[in-house]
């Protein structure tokens, strides 16, 4: 991609806390059983009148401050997420209208947990041939798509939103490198099996919970500790970068166990990895941008370090991105 630099950076939460009692008790477990299995402590569910444009639209007026810029200096909108506000028509279409960016090109993306880096990495492509800046949101709202009696599942999720603006010029960190992978034979690992041209939700459906994430944890887990280790050396070596040159990891943050358990693997000795799933649990699309923003804010990164974005999730699909502090 040419070259592109993030100018700013923003994030949302809904204002609702929802403990591991809390979550987990449709599913008869509780904050012990769903600590030791996630390193999940709570989460954030979106209000009955709260949808994903709206998350993404706060954190987008977040990262266009951060950035100094306004929404009408936007040539593009890209909000990934796998929970839009409808079908159609694209969730990024509301978020343009939330912001009054009017005539800025809108898209949706939706590469799951991957989605923000896949946005990042298609807007690169749109300022080439439009110039200004562009905003991307990762945005999710699962609480709304979750079987409350399903402990596999239910524990984990959270609502969020994260931004970053983008630009070619200027000062910023540099985003130096980016790697998209999808591994479609795997797509039958996560998904929500009904509400699409497949299979439209009927009341036999709706019946049978069809209208809900699924997920075979076990399987998603193999891919991650197989799969992830060797996608990341490859990409570092795309890239001309030493594993011991990250000074930052900043991955999805699905589950904590799981990351605890995967990152020896991936064999970065300088590495701190962030993590924002205590509080916040697993927001999807936004849990990159939303855990970028909050390192940024609390002074984690130094000029000149390397930041290692790494996301994966259904599809299944893989992103990497490294950036230059």
């Amino acid at each position: 991609m040419s070259e592109v630099r993030i100018l700013g950076t923003g994030a949302y939460v809904p204002q609702r806390v929802v403990s591991n009692d809390e979550a987990g008790a449709a599913a008869g477990v509780d904050d012990a059983w769903i600590t030791a299995k996630t390193a999940i402590r709570q989460r954030r569910w979106a209000a009955p009148g709260e949808a994903t444009s709206d998350l993404a639209a706060a954190a987008g007026r977040a990262a266009l401050r951060s950035a100094g810029i306004t929404a009408g200096q936007l040539s593009v909108i890209a909000v990934a997420t796998s929970t839009p506000d409808r079908p159609q028509p694209p969730t990024a279409a509301y978020v343009q209208h939330h912001l009054g960016a009017s005539g800025t090109a809108a898209f949706d993306v939706n590469a799951v947990c991957s989605g923000t880096v896949f946005a990042l990495s298609a807007v690169g492509g749109v300022l080439t041939h439009r110039g200004g800046h562009a905003l991307i949101i990762g945005a999710d709202v699962y609480s709304r798509i979750l079987n409350p009696a399903d402990r596999k599942t239910v524990v984990l999720f959270g609502d969020g939103a994260g931004a970053m603006v983008v630009g070619p010029a200027g000062r910023g960190p540099l985003v130096r490198h980016v790697a998209l992978h999808t591994f479609g034979e795997l797509s039958g690992l996560i998904q929500v099996p009904a509400g699409g041209s497949r299979l439209p939700v009927d009341r036999a459906g709706l019946d049978a919970g069809l209208q809900y994430f699924a997920m075979d944890g076990r399987e998603v887990r193999r891919f991650v500790v197989e799969r992830l280790p060797q996608l990341v050396k490859g990409f570092l070596h795309e890239a001309g970068v030493g594993p011991e040159e990250i000074g930052h990891f900043i991955p999805h943050q699905a589950n904590g166990v799981m990351l605890d358990s995967v990152v020896e693997d991936l064999a970065l000795p300088r590495a701190t990895m962030h993590r924002t799933l205590t509080h916040y649990g697993n927001t999807g699309a936004a849990s990159i941008p939303i855990t970028l923003d909050a390192a940024a804010r609390a002074g984690a990164f130094r000029p000149g370090e390397l930041l290692l974005l790494a996301g994966f999730g259904g599809g299944m699909a893989a992103s990497f991105a490294l950036v230059e502090w």
